[in-house]
């Protein structure tokens, strides 16, 4: 196997962020047409205020949901998705700098990540 080095590991994240893009497009499109299938012919109710469902606020509830393939759920998972993508290459990174041996850009990374992971946990 060739040792990882600078261009590998762009061509890896390269893949990696458009493979998480086109996969969280997919599913927020899926979602939209499943939802427009099911009540595109319905009219808006714009008379009175009604939030979002408890089980879309959560995690949980929307990979629940969306196992059930609920098309809010599903647009919702796309989207949760599409957030992950940033995160993800930054977790990819600190691998490729261990596998480069570049200790310092992984102590850089590392941190980077922490504050991505405690900001979305809401820490930040």
């Amino acid at each position: 196997m060739p040792a990882w080095t600078d261009e590998r590991s762009e061509q890896a994240i390269g893949l990696l962020l458009r493979a998480g893009v086109m996969a969280s497009v997919a599913m927020v499109a899926g979602g939209a047409v499943f939802y427009l299938i099911r009540h595109g012919g319905e009219l808006p109710q714009y008379g009175a205020f009604r939030g979002e469902p408890e089980d879309l606020r959560s995690v949980g509830g929307i990979v629940a949901g969306s196992i059930h393939l609920r098309p809010r759920h599903l647009v919702q998972l796309g989207l949760l998705m599409l957030i992950a993508v940033p995160v993800a290459r930054v977790a990819f990174s600190v691998y490729a700098f261990a596998a480069e041996r570049d200790w310092t850009f992984v102590a850089i990374t590392l941190v980077v990540l922490a504050i991505l992971v405690a900001s979305i946990a809401g820490l930040i």
